[in-house]
């Protein structure tokens, strides 16, 4: 009978051993998914923030061709400000409005994160949960922490 209850002990801790592996598979390709979810929106949010810049860029350029040439020489037909004075007062206009433009992609910009502060703090939760699994009396691990940290231009 005893050697029946060391084969049951042996399967158990086994058992247990191929448990906390597969749970630990689990969990890391959990995080994994997870983590690729977040890149995927915070490219989005890059997306956005590009798609801002090319606007105010283009807006800029290309309403300096069209409207410089219209509204500066209609100022000059309807005033006596001369056709120099009108295309300095179309430029300034089209200078303020790309700087608007440049200054929201760049705000946008500031707000994107390399490593996803959420996906950070579940990793770390994550190494300190299979720390102490793992954690024996002759051997000592030491847990890993990931900080977020943003992307600065």
């Amino acid at each position: 009978m005893t050697k029946g209850s060391q084969h049951n002990s042996g399967t158990s801790f086994t058992s247990l051993v191929g448990d906390l592996a597969s749970d630990a598979n689990e969990l890391l390709r959990q995080e994994v998914a997870l983590t690729k979810l977040e890149v995927q929106y915070e490219l989005r949010k890059a997306k956005t923030a590009a798609m801002a810049l090319g606007v105010g860029i283009g807006v800029a350029i290309l309403g300096g061709m069209l409207l410089m040439l219209m509204v500066v020489h209609l100022l000059a037909a309807l005033t006596v400000v001369p056709l120099w004075g009108c295309y300095g007062i179309v430029g300034s206009g089209l200078v303020v409005l790309g700087g608007v433009w440049l200054a929201v992609a760049k705000a946008t910009a500031n707000k994107l994160g390399v490593v996803p502060a959420g996906t950070a703090e579940r990793i770390n939760e994550s190494v300190q949960w299979l720390t102490q699994q793992t954690r024996s009396d002759r051997r000592s691990t030491r847990a890993v922490r990931i900080s977020p940290t943003p992307v600065r231009p």
